[in-house]
């Protein structure tokens, strides 16, 4: 069997595997064949590899040099299918992005300052810029701290990422249809979503247009099957109005990963399913569950964090619509998720007729868990 050097990181409320670029096969198809075995995929319990059987644990990201000058580092993002033989390396993953600066410090690829190293990561997927602030101590990322995330158990060092580069990553534009909020058609009635491109595209939508209450856990999503079926109908047609799909009934199959979806309505009062708290309507200024990757998200992505953020601070977007209304002239919007609340920090300026992102940020922990090699078999190389 071959050794294949790497490490596995949590980032946020995910776990990825990184490796180096220099370490898979420069062949597309053979490199996708060797990520999908030291994931252990296809498989729903990836029993073979180092998969987790969930979607926050099947994530990879692949670190290279940087290819541009502003940039201390390379980092490419993969999802990595479990059930199915994907890997979608079509958008960011936000939380696995907080941990590319403590690997880029501990790994020696940037020169560690205290108490703060700031790590400039070209994030490959996107061709943008994310600046990581990781606290540092005696020369590696520091993990102790007071920080507390919902989702993760314990508490750490915060480590901050500005996004404020991620205007329009994917498709080029904030708002990528040119419209605030467009009424799409599916099953003959009408809905009204916002698509908003920041960290990666989003579609939202109101939770009461779904028929629901938009306090629903990530498993009462997921079990309600003719609510997930619409929910792909909706973004099979947003993924169609962007350009990733050439017919809305391919984009489970084509694009499986993007646009996320996230369903939203105003502050309300749920039961947060991990810390087994109450979560009360004056603790948070928007209700918002996430669909990624054709599951329910069961805590909130980084990405979609920064994305929802900003569409809070669209005027007349879904999400502005529900928003806390003296939440709309804040910098900081705390959201509630399945899991419990998120801050994020996002202002928007109107420049004539166009919106502009002028901040961006989220604060996330992350640690390095274990390094050593992983073995492929070798006739997995075979082309």
């Amino acid at each position: 069997m071959e050794m294949v050097r790497c490490v596995l990181m949590r980032g946020g409320t995910s776990k990825a595997v990184f490796l180096y670029a220099n370490d898979l096969p420069s062949d597309p198809k053979v490199r996708d064949r060797v990520i999908l075995s030291i994931f252990g995929s296809p498989d729903p319990r990836q029993i073979d590899g180092l998969g987790g059987s969930d979607m926050l644990t099947s994530k990879l990201a692949i670190i290279a040099p940087p290819s541009r000058p502003d940039a201390d580092v390379d980092y490419l993002f993969a999802q990595v299918g479990v059930s199915e033989p994907v890997v979608d390396f079509s958008g960011n993953c936000g939380n696995i992005s907080s941990a590319v600066g403590p690997f880029a410090v501990d790994e020696g690829l940037v020169r560690a300052t205290e108490p703060v190293t700031k790590v400039r990561i070209h994030q490959v997927n996107t061709k943008r810029l994310i600046i990581a602030e990781v606290p540092v101590a005696n020369g590696k990322a520091l993990v102790e701290g007071d920080f507390a995330i919902d989702g993760v158990p314990g508490t750490g060092a915060p480590i901050f990422l500005d996004w404020s580069d991620m205007a329009g990553s994917i498709t080029g534009k904030l708002l990528p249809t040119g419209h605030v909020v467009d009424s799409v058609s599916v099953g003959g009635r009408q809905y009204e979503i916002s698509i908003v491109d920041a960290g990666n595209p989003l579609v939202f939508v109101r939770a009461e247009s779904l028929g629901i209450k938009g306090t629903e856990s990530a498993d009462e999503i997921e079990n309600n099957k003719p609510l997930m079926d619409l929910v792909e109908k909706i973004r099979g047609v947003a993924a169609h109005m962007l350009g990733f799909v050439d017919d809305p009934a391919k984009s489970r199959e084509k694009s499986p990963y993007l646009p996320f979806f996230a369903i939203v309505s105003p502050p309300q009062a749920y039961r947060a399913a991990i810390r087994n708290t109450d979560i009360t309507p004056d603790m948070i200024d928007i209700t918002a569950r996430m669909i990624s990757f054709l599951h329910a998200h069961k805590t909130y992505p980084g990405s979609g964090t920064v994305c929802t953020g900003v569409a809070c601070k669209i005027p007349g977007s879904v999400a502005n619509q529900v928003l806390r209304p003296e939440a709309r002239s804040r910098v900081r919007i705390n959201i509630g998720h399945p899991a419990g609340i998120i801050p994020v920090e996002a202002e928007v300026v109107q420049e004539g007729k166009e919106i502009k992102l002028t901040r961006a940020a989220i604060i996330r922990t992350a640690r390095r868990l274990m390094e050593g090699y992983v073995y492929v078999r070798k006739s997995v190389y075979a082309s």
